[in-house]
């Protein structure tokens, strides 16, 4: 399928809660990614499946610049994890790159993921978000503005 919307990956929440993944959503490093339309994001896929570099998350769908937009993606800061009044939050500073002059065409979305874990899966996605369509810049800068509630949310 292809680009439709925003997901947290079932794999992720399932790893977490069973302690097979040892993610650390308050102190671990991420990062997001980002890709084109080729890419077909699917929240079922297996743990390995939602690493990055793997499956659907492929280098050759990924898009960057290599210089201002890094090939891996760029880390996110100010990364917060909180639970308040049923709702866990996970969040992080807008993800601006690392240049002024960068151009990059035909991107749909992005995956973050772990870039702290090594085993037993390494770079595992924890979701992808959809950016709403096409999104493009030419000789500027481009900065992922995350929704105001957050990357993602989980009401329990």
């Amino acid at each position: 399928m292809a680009w439709t919307d925003s997901k947290i990956f079932s794999a992720m929440v399932t790893d977490a809660l069973n302690g097979t993944e040892p993610f650390d959503l308050n102190t671990d490093s991420f990062k997001a990614a980002l890709y084109n339309t080729t890419t077909a994001p699917d929240q079922t896929v297996t743990s390995a499946n939602t690493a990055y570099a793997v499956g659907q998350w492929v280098v050759g769908n990924e898009v960057s610049d290599g210089t201002n937009w890094d090939v891996a993606g760029e880390p996110l800061t100010a990364v917060t994890s909180v639970f308040s009044t049923n709702v866990y939050t996970f969040d992080a500073a807008d993800t601006p790159q690392g240049g002024a002059t960068t151009t990059l065409a035909a991107v749909f979305g992005c995956l973050v993921y772990d870039d702290t874990v090594t085993t037993p899966v390494a770079d595992q996605g924890v979701c992808y978000n959809y950016f709403g369509g096409t999104q493009s810049v030419t000789a500027g800068t481009f900065t992922i503005v995350w929704n105001g509630s957050g990357i993602f949310t989980l009401t329990l």
